[in-house]
Parts: structure tokens; sequence; C-alpha cells
């Protein structure tokens, strides 16, 4: 390990808005902060939203500055790439977003029943061909965990570059019956899909249409994968999709 890795290392553990704990922690009972995080981290009773495999934060950190009424977690295992995020949370004194370096399988762990309002999965790992299909973020193993901390009708955002991933997480909701936000293939294209609004649970829209929404806010946030991505004449898939609280999600086969 570089010594660059071994400071930020070090340093990831100095900062307040971070939990660490070792797997051997959790891997038999549930974390402390599991229920907790309102009254412990945030101390205010506001929206919790959560980016799975958040690398560097950087939605997680730019959501947070956009939306001050909502709190932020980025979620990681690797916490040389976390550390970037963490650090300009620490450096800003921003209150409102924290970090969690942990594996995404162990989600149950930290995060109780109705816990969270909404989920953002920017970019993973695509886990290509079928045989794969049960390691990716959104198969149905991991969508059962996410119903779970999930509050009814919590919303699921997938951003992606990978169009198999895509489309299979959309093939999944529509099997699944489950409310489709927002759909597109080629997100800063000239063609987008819409279906429905989610102005009812979102106050900051302020009864704008998602379309504005999405395009004047969320969607301006470009990681610096992102960006290579576009550079290299990629499209960029954007999903959006509500999840029932009782009903259980099965494969598409």
């Amino acid at each position: 390990m570089g010594k660059n890795k071994l400071a930020r290392w070090a340093e990831l553990g100095t900062f307040v808005n971070v939990i660490q704990p070792e797997t051997s922690e959790i891997t038999e009972k549930d974390h402390r902060i599991k229920g907790n995080w309102n009254s412990r981290i945030f101390r205010n009773n506001n929206p919790v939203i959560l980016e799975l495999g958040c690398g560097k934060g950087e939605y997680t950190v730019a959501m947070s500055a956009m939306f001050p009424a909502k709190n932020y977690i980025g979620i990681d295992i690797k916490g040389a790439r976390m550390w970037r995020g963490a650090k300009t949370v620490n450096e800003t004194g921003r209150t409102n977003v924290a970090f969690l370096r942990t594996r995404i399988e162990f989600l149950n762990r930290f995060f109780g029943e109705n816990e969270v309002d909404e989920i953002w999965i920017t970019f993973p790992d695509p886990h290509p061909g079928k045989r794969n299909s049960n390691k990716r973020l959104t198969c149905p193993w991991f969508l059962n965990k996410y119903r779970v901390v999930l509050k009814n009708r919590g919303i699921i955002h997938l951003k992606t570059d990978n169009s198999e991933l895509y489309d299979y997480t959309l093939r999944l909701a529509k099997r699944n019956e489950m409310e489709i936000i927002y759909a597109s293939d080629d997100l800063y294209g000239k063609e987008t899909v819409q279906a429905g609004d989610i102005t009812v649970n979102h106050p900051d829209l302020n009864n704008r249409e998602i379309t504005g929404f999405i395009t004047d806010n969320i969607l301006s946030i470009r990681t610096h994968y992102e960006n290579i991505f576009l550079k290299a004449g990629l499209k960029i898939n954007y999903l959006a999709f509500r999840m029932e609280k009782e009903k259980l999600i099965h494969d598409n086969r």
C-alpha cells in the first residue's frame, strides 16, 4: 500500500462524519447506529438518502450541498476513495452528510426498517452476462434488502453507462409492477421517457415536473468517471422507480 493511501486511511479515521467498523463487529449482530441515524448522527428528522458504492462521494457531497434539508450517507468499502468526499465535508463543516465504510451486503446491519427514503446507485459494477446477474446491485436479492430499510414507496435511482444493466433493471421493475418514475437510455440525448412525477414526496420540487428537476438539479452532477464515459461517446442510462414495502421482488425469469 502506497504512502498516500496509508495517509488517507489514517486521516479518514479522524473524521467525525465517517463510520468504519470492523467486519467482525457486524457479522453476527447489528451495529449500534442502526435505527439511530437521525437522532445520533444528523440530530434532525430530515429524509435519509443513501448512495451505494459512492466511490469518492461526488454525488453524496454535491447533493448534500444542493438539498440541505435532507441527510446523505455515502457507502463504500474502499476507504482510500471515500477519503476525498469525507475530507471535503469535514473541511466545509457540513452536517447533513456522513460516510459509512462497509460492504453493501451488510446494509441491514446498519439501517432499520423504514429508516431510508431514497437510494442512489451510481455507476456500479455491471457484472455482465446472465451468470453474473445475481451479483448486480439491482438484482432481487439486493432489492429485497433495500425494501426493508426503505419507507413504503421509497425510490431507487440507477445511473449507469452499461445498457445491459439498465435493461435488466428496467425489465425487473416492470415485471414486478413497480412504478417507473423516470427512464432514459440516453440521458443527455434528445429522447427521454417520462412516467409520472415525484412532486408529492419531494417538497424541494416546488410543484415542478420531474423533467425540469432532473435536468436542472440532480443530473447536473457528473462524476469523474461519468465525464470520461461521455467523452468516449458512451450513452448514460438513468432509471428511477418506487418500491412497495410489502411486495417481494422476484427475478426476471
